[in-house]
């Protein structure tokens, strides 16, 4: 069984109608807001470890958490820090999750060029000169998974943890089934 860890998951929601980011960069001192180099104000959080992007149609994107509930934790410090700061924030945003981010190790090591071959071209992209790792993209879940000659492999796509678990399950059957794993 491999041990799967989030490394990352990204978030966005609307906190409120309209920001005015230059107002809330004056009220924010950790704020960061550079609208020459990015269009949004940047807030780090040291807990959870975390980084929300603000923008002025009052959308938020949260990136850096690695539970779900480190999101809504995440989202509720920036609504309540925007609200102490003088602006109207919605009392429950919904939160959707964008993306999550996991590595995996499946304690084998792989051989990749075995793989492309037994798995077929349709689903996988292989050019070791390029990139040392295998992307194998998966329909349901609809993710991508990095394979590497070392057994490790990260996931990208998933929404829900689960599709994670699925997806590196799903192709665990399938390597072990054609014995290469």
């Amino acid at each position: 069984m491999a041990d799967i860890k989030i490394e990352n998951v990204v978030a966005s929601t609307t906190i409120a109608k309209e920001l005015d980011l230059n107002k809330l960069f004056t009220s924010l001192p950790d704020g960061e807001y550079e609208p020459n180099q990015f269009p949004g104000l940047v807030l780090r959080m040291k807990d959870p470890k975390t980084a929300a992007l603000l923008f002025r149609s009052g959308k938020v994107v949260c990136t850096g958490a690695k539970t779900i509930e480190d999101v809504a934790r995440a989202i509720d410090k920036v609504c309540k820090k925007v609200e102490k700061a003088g602006f109207e924030v919605y009392s429950k945003p919904e939160i959707t999750v964008q993306n999550i981010v996991a590595s995996a190790n499946l304690h084998a090591e792989l051989n990749l060029n075995a793989i492309a071959l037994a798995v077929g071209l349709e689903k996988i992209e292989y050019e070791p000169e390029q990139f040392p790792g295998l992307v194998y993209r998966l329909e349901e879940p609809a993710v991508v998974v990095l394979l590497f000659g070392s057994g490790k492999l990260v996931c990208t796509g998933a929404r829900k943890a689960e599709q994670v678990s699925e997806a590196i399950d799903k192709i665990t059957k399938e390597l072990d089934g054609k014995g290469l794993l």
